[in-house]
This record gives C-alpha cells, structure tokens and sequence, in this order.
C-alpha cells in the first residue's frame, strides 16, 4: 500500500477587516503620536497650513505644519480611505496593503485630506462610465493621488479668484482621475512588471502633458523646497518600534513566519507578486517590518535625515513588501544608487539622492529576476534618471521615482533579456 501525497495547506490569511486593523492600528499610533508631541492646538494650526498650501514635491508637512500636523494628517486619511476599502468590499491582499501604506507615507509630504478627492472621484466616474464596481479600480484611485499636488497648485499658486480656481481644479482633477486606469493598464506593458510603481510611470507622462497644456496658457509651477532635520532620534526610535510591531504581530499570527518568508525571499518580485496569496499574512508582516528596518538603517548609515518625505519613502517599500519588494531584491538596488553617487557631485545623504534610494526599489524584481547584479546597475541608472525627469511635471507628480524607474525598466529590461538570450543561445560560429 503506499500512500498518496497530500498538497501543502494554503498559506494562512487574517481576514480583510484583520489586515484593515493592522492598516488602521498604524494610522491611529501616527494620530496618538502627533497629538503627543505637539499637542490638539498645534495640530489644528498646523493642519491648516497643511490643508490650504502649495504641496509640489519637494514639501515635508514636518516642516510646512508641524510634526503633530504631519502625523495626525497622514492618520486621519489613512483611517478614512481604509473606510472606503472596506465599505467598496475590496478584497485586502498584498495590492492594497501597498496602497494604504503608500497613502499613509506620502500624506506626511503632498496628500492631504483635501486635495485627493478629485482624482478619486475621476476614478470612480471612470468605473461607472464602463459600468464596473468601484472597488475593481479603488487601488488606481488612491496610488492616482500622486498627482493631488496639481489640484492644490490649482487652488493656491494663482491670483484667480476661488470661483475660478476650484471649479478648474476640480475639473483637472476628475479628467485625471478618468484617464488614469486606462492609460495604467496600457503602461504597464512596456515595463512588464519590473517597475512596481506603475502608477508613478502612468502619473509622471499623465502630469507632463497637464503641465504642458498649462504652461502653454501661462500657468508655470514654482520649485518649493520644504526640507527638515534635527528628528532623527526621535523618528528613529518611533518608527523602529512600530516595524518591530509588525515582526512581533506577524510572527504572532504565524508561528511558522519564517518558513513563508523563505518563500518571499524567493520570489522575483515581479508584478504581480501578492506576497499575501503566496507566504500568508504572518510571513508579510514580518518581511514588511523587516523591510522597514533596512530602510531606517541605510538612511541612518548614509547620514541622511529622517523626515515626511523620508518616512514616505521607507513606508513605500514597507507596503510593497506585501507586494513586490523583500530585502533580497531590494537592497541591490539600494547599493547601485550608492555607487551612483560616488563619481557624482553630490552625497548619498543629499535629498535628492536619499529618495532615489529609498523610492527606487520599485525595481527589485530587475534583481529579483535577474540577479543582484543587475539590480546594482538598476539603481546605478536610476539615481541619474530620477534628478532629470522633474522637470518635466514640474514636481507635480508624487510618485517623480517612479516615473524615473518606469523609463529605466523599459529601457534595461529589453536589453537584460537580449544580452541573456545571446548568452543562452549563441550565434553559430561563421
């Protein structure tokens, strides 16, 4: 008799409102924390100014409204657009754990609870045009708010009077929103997945022609540079705990965390790579903790500031690594960026270059895929992009790595596969 082979158990899963509550216990520790250091007048104040001013990148709500401000601000959207996921009845896998954690980073640095809402009215619009449930085209809506700095420029850069302005953003706002998940799903073709921000790609050429159309009637953007430092300590310790907070919970749920970690780490990463379907929720949890700490310590060994824009960034790469990003792909990318710096005039700390690190592990899955050499010279490419391609949507696009990253992957990863397939399959000898 012998006996017949059993298939392994699915990956083990919370619940949707148990990956919410993971979502919303993050949200409301950055609320507790930004009223404690700054205290409910301080707050209000500062959401105000946060609320009703200019939001191009590069704009630290830190600096712009206050620490308690920026914090409470990224809070209280997150809680609300969680809300939305879970009234939609959107299924929580990796997808949307990555954007509520991308929600959650870039509210401390250009989203806010008033100038998102256009862009996700234009999705929602869009998904009733083509008589489809909102919640298939939530995750565009929300990675779409990259370009919620163009309704605030609108409302707030000009002598126009409001009835003029807000009519005009809003507008701007919805056309934007309605041509995002069309023009996504057509650019996620030439990067094939090796670019996990997609979004940042689709905003970046979707935010040059809106620049475009407005310069050509008058209407250029102005550089702000809103940029702090000092708070590392602080920062350091209070984010360092809340990804060993994750550790904790993910290997709290899963006491086998670290077999479905395994699997993560090998995995390429390529999009789409839901992490949730593949090593369960105990497994995720730990790689996105993990993942967190990496990012801290690069930006600490650099020399680099812990701030809005900083925190942003390093909450990316803790959401994607639900979706796409462990430490095994990533952090090859990270070293070419490095390098990069080396014959250039400029620091791995300097501002520019710190982002470019941390926002150009969207392409962890070139090392994921091809190796960690590749992955280096990724990043090597990537940081030189990363400083030109601003210009071209005037700071208006969020997501300006992940525009950069889009042109690299799809212009390296053709010729990976070509230097590979010569490899493999030689020409014969004449």
């Amino acid at each position: 008799m012998t006996d017949t082979p059993t298939s392994a158990p699915p990956p083990a899963k919370l619940s949707n409102d148990g990956h919410l509550a993971v979502v919303a216990a993050f949200a409301v520790a950055f609320i507790l924390f930004g009223l404690a250091v700054s205290g409910p007048g301080a707050v209000f104040s500062g959401l105000g100014e946060i609320l009703f001013a200019r939001n191009t990148l590069i704009t630290d709500y830190i600096g712009l409204g206050g620490m308690g401000a920026a914090f409470v601000n990224a809070g209280l959207l997150t809680l609300v657009v969680a809300a939305i996921y879970r009234q939609s009845g959107t299924a929580i896998g990796g997808p949307a754990i990555a954007c509520l954690f991308l929600v959650l980073g870039f509210a401390l640095f250009g989203k806010n609870l008033l100038n998102v809402w256009p862009i996700v009215a234009g999705v929602a619009l869009y998904a009733r045009y083509k008589r489809e449930p909102f919640s298939q085209h939530i995750n565009t809506a929300f990675f779409g708010c990259a370009l919620a700095p163009v309704f605030s420029e609108i409302l707030f850069s000009t002598s126009l009077p409001a009835v003029a302005t807000v009519p005009l953003g809003i507008v701007t706002g919805l056309l934007m929103g309605f041509v995002l998940a069309p023009a996504a799903a057509q650019l996620f073709k030439a990067h094939m997945g090796y670019s996990l921000y997609n979004m940042g790609f689709t905003a970046g050429i979707v935010g040059t022609l809106i620049v475009a159309l407005y310069i050509s009637y008058g209407f250029v953007p102005e550089p702000v540079f809103i940029w702090t430092s000092g708070n590392n300590l602080l920062l350091g310790i209070a984010m360092g705990v809340a990804f060993l907070a994750l550790i904790g919970a993910g290997y709290w749920f899963d006491r086998d965390a670290l077999r479905g970690l395994l699997t993560i780490l090998r995995s390429p990463g390529q999009s789409p790579s839901d992490f949730v379907a593949i090593a369960g929720s105990g497994p995720v949890l730990v790689n996105m903790g993990i993942s967190g700490l990496v990012g801290i310590a690069y930006v600490l060994l650099v020399g680099a500031d812990l701030n809005g824009p900083v925190l942003g960034a390093i909450l990316s790469i803790v959401g994607f690594a639900a979706y796409g990003k462990h430490p095994a792909n990533f952090i090859p990318v990270m070293a070419g960026v490095f390098l990069g710096t080396i014959a250039k005039p400029f620091g791995a700390a300097d501002p520019s270059i710190i982002l470019a690190a941390l926002f150009g592990t969207t392409l962890a899955p070139i090392a994921g895929r091809f190796g960690w050499h590749w992955g280096i010279v990724a990043g090597f490419v990537h940081v030189s992009a990363a400083q030109t391609v601003g210009a071209l949507h005037g700071g208006l696009n969020l997501y300006n790595n992940g525009f950069a990253a889009g042109i690299v992957a799809s212009i390296l990863v053709p010729v990976i596969i070509a230097i590979r397939d010569r490899k493999d399959h030689p020409p014969e000898a004449l």
